[in-house]
């Protein structure tokens, strides 16, 4: 994969998760906090997870470390708007990592040891596009939570968002 490609990806992965966070400014802090029987307990979960996936996995790939894997929690994102802001700067941390690499550091290795001792090694674009693919299935988490409560939600597909960029 090259680095173009990853952009591209990215783009999309910031584009879905902004329609979630725009679709969730609907709701009253009380229903964004309120238990489902989805995912993470509740929409709130749900995206705190998706970003602390991002953040985590960034900081994998950049710094070598599984620190910040859970380091995110939910009860400090009462509200839409902070969960908003906390994505806007890994959003940014992420664009500046991207902006370091290039096509051939995308093909180098990523390795790092499981909590459970087990030595894994994956190519980088691997886990870029692992972050990408994660997002994917808990915003459709996500919207599914959005659509319980009423909230319209649209497509989240990659073929959309494309043609939304081209307008």
């Amino acid at each position: 994969m090259d680095l173009e490609s990853v952009l591209k990806l990215y783009d999309y992965n910031v584009w879905a998760n902004r329609q979630l966070q725009v679709a969730s400014t609907q709701l009253r802090t009380e229903t964004f906090v309120a238990p489902v029987p989805h995912s993470f307990g509740s929409l709130r979960g749900t995206l705190v997870h998706i970003l602390d996936m991002e953040c985590a996995w960034r900081t994998l790939c950049q710094h070598g470390t599984l620190d910040a894997f859970g380091a995110l929690d939910e009860a400090s994102f009462p509200m839409v708007g902070a969960l908003e802001e906390r994505w806007k700067e890994e959003e940014r941390e992420m664009r500046d990592y991207l902006a370091s690499l290039s096509d051939d550091a995308l093909q180098g290795y990523v390795r790092y040891t499981t909590d459970e001792g087990e030595a894994r090694e994956r190519l980088l674009w691997h886990c870029l596009w692992h972050v990408v693919n994660h997002g994917t299935h808990h915003r459709s988490d996500a919207a599914a939570i959005l659509r319980s409560f009423g909230i319209v939600t649209f497509g989240l597909d990659f073929t959309r968002f494309l043609s939304e960029e081209i307008r």
